[in-house]
C-alpha cells in the first residue's frame, strides 16, 4: 500500500542565545557584539522515522518539550529539518494550532473564505460548502461579527470546522478535543471518524494517554527529542501513564487523612496522589450533586502554593462510573496562560451544557508539573455527581435531538417496491 506520511530520520537541530540577548542593531554595537552567538545548539528532534498510511491515525504522546508540536510543523511543511527526510502524498489538513490563520478584524465568514483559499479550495468552492462549515461550527448568529468579538472557544470552533470541510488526505491535529462543550466535541469524534473512513491519514498530538488508546491505531511516545516506544496504542500508552504515576507516587508523601472544607476526605495513596508542592484544598460542584442533562456544571477548585510554582496546568476529567471518560481538558490544551503561582488562588471551570445520559459520574481534578513529569496534586473518584435526562437512550451522550415523521405517498412506496 502506498503510504500517506514517510518520516526518514528526521532531525531538528534549535540554537540556545544569552537571556539579555541586544534586541536592537544599537544595542549590539554598544555591548560590542557580544552575547549575540548561541550559547549552545540543542536537538529538538533526532532520528524520528516513522510511516502513516490512508485511513491510519497515529498518536504522539510526549510531555512539553518533547518535540511533539516541532514534529508536525516539519511533516506540515513549516520549517526545514537539518537531518531525514518528510514525504507527503496527498493534500495535508493542518491543525497545528487551532485558529492560528485567523485575523481578528475580520468577519467569521472572511476568515472562513480567507481560510479555505489558503488550504487549496477555490473560492466557489468555499461559497459552496459554507453552510455546512456553518452549521458545523454552530455559529449562525455570529457570523457576520469581527473576529475579536468572539470567545477561544467559538474561534476554535470555526477553525476546526473550515479545516475539517477542506478535503484532506493529510490531517495534522493537535489536541482537537478541547474544541467545545462534550457534545461538539462527541461531534468532532464522529468527523474524525469519518474522515478515517474515507481514507484520510491522520497523525494526533495529545496529551491524553486514554484518547490516543481510544482513538489510535498506531502511537508513539517522543522523549527528549527521540522516539521511546512506538507501537500498539494499549501498550505505549500504557507505558507512558505508567512512568508518570511511578514518578508521582514516588514524590507523594506520606501524610494522615485530611478533610477538605467541604467535608470529603482525602487519603495519600487511595484517592490522592501528588508531590502536594501545590495543594487542592477544595473542589466544589455547582449544582452539588446532581444535575440535568444538558445543563451547565461549574467546577470550583481551590489550592494553596506555598512557594512560587512555574506554569502549573490544571486539568479536570469526568468518567463515567464504570470508568469511561467523557471529558478530559486542562488549562494546557485551553491555552489558558499561568506563568506562575504562589499562595491561596482558585480557578474555575465551567462547562455550559454537559450532554451526558442518565447515570453516574465521577469529576477528578488535578494540578501538574509544567512538563508532565508528575502530578502536584490529584483527587480521583472523589468528587461524584449524578445526571438525569427525561430521554432514555443508549450510550454515554444525550445532545438535544428529534425525530421526525413525513408521510410517504402512495407513489414514492411503488418505486421502492
Amino acid at each position: 500500500m502506498r503510504y500517506a506520511v514517510k518520516v526518514e530520520g528526521l532531525g531538528k537541530r534549535f540554537r540556545r542565545f544569552h537571556g539579555d540577548r541586544p534586541l536592537t542593531f544599537q544595542e549590539a554595537v554598544v555591548a560590542g557584539l557580544r552575547r549575540m552567538t548561541p550559547v549552545e545548539e540543542f536537538w529538538a528532534l533526532r532520528d524520528v522515522s516513522f510511516t502513516v498510511f490512508p485511513g491510519e491515525m497515529l498518536g504522539i504522546l510526549g510531555q512539553n518539550g518533547a518535540g511533539k508540536s516541532t514534529l508536525l510543523q516539519l511533516v506540515g511543511g513549516v520549517g526545514r529539518a537539518d537531518e531525514g527526510k518528510v514525504k507527503v502524498n496527498g493534500q495535508i489538513g493542518a491543525l497545528l494550532d487551532l485558529g492560528a490563520g485567523f485575523h481578528s478584524d475580520l468577519t467569521g465568514r472572511e476568515n472562513v473564505f480567507v481560510s479555505g483559499v489558503v488550504a487549496g479550495l477555490t473560492r466557489r468552492e468555499v461559497a459552496r460548502r459554507f453552510d455546512e462549515i456553518l452549521a458545523f461550527a454552530e455559529l449562525e448568529s455570529f457570523i457576520d461579527n469581527p473576529l475579536r468579538t468572539y470567545s477561544s472557544g467559538m474561534q476554535m470552533r470555526l477553525a476546526f470546522s473550515t479545516a475539517i470541510h477542506t478535503d484532506p488526505q493529510v490531517l495534522l491535529v493537535d489536541e482537537f478535543l478541547s474544541v467545545g462543550d462534550i457534545a461538539f466535541q462527541a461531534k468532532c469524534l464522529e468527523r474524525i471518524t469519518r474522515l478515517k473512513k474515507e481514507g484520510c491519514a491522520i497523525i494526533l498530538i495529545s496529551h491524553s494517554a486514554e484518547q490516543i488508546e481510544q482513538l489510535c491505531d498506531r502511537a508513539m511516545w517522543l522523549k527528549a527529542g527521540q522516539i521511546f516506544a512506538y507501537g500498539e496504542p494499549e501498550v505505549v500508552a500504557g507505558q507512558y501513564v505508567a512512568e508518570m504515576r511511578s514518578e508521582t507516587r514516588k514524590r507523594t508523601p506520606v501524610r494522615p487523612p485530611q478533610m477538605t472544607r467541604s467535608g470529603v476526605e482525602l487519603r495519600v495513596n487511595d484517592n490522592r496522589f501528588g508531590s502536594l508542592e501545590v495543594e487542592i484544598l477544595d473542589v466544589r460542584l455547582t449544582p452539588a450533586t446532581e444535575i440535568k442533562s444538558g445543563g451547565a456544571l461549574r467546577i470550583d477548585i481551590e489550592y494553596l502554593a506555598e512557594r512560587p510554582i512555574a506554569a502549573p496546568i490544571f486539568g479536570v476529567s469526568i468518567s463515567h462510573k464504570d470508568g469511561l471518560v467523557c471529558l478530559d481538558t486542562t488549562t494546557a490544551t485551553m491555552s489558558i496562560p499561568l506563568s506562575s503561582i504562589q499562595g491561596h488562588g482558585q480557578i474555575s471551570l465551567q462547562i455550559d451544557r454537559l450532554d451526558l445520559n442518565t447515570g453516574d459520574y465521577f469529576a477528578d481534578v488535578g494540578v501538574y508539573e509544567q512538563d508532565w513529569k508528575y502530578a502536584y496534586d490529584y483527587h480521583w473518584h472523589t468528587y461524584p455527581f449524578a445526571v438525569k435526562s427525561s430521554i432514555q437512550t443508549q450510550g454515554s451522550l444525550c445532545p438535544p435531538h428529534r425525530w421526525e415523521v413525513s408521510k410517504v405517498t402512495s407513489d414514492l412506496i411503488s418505486k421502492h417496491y
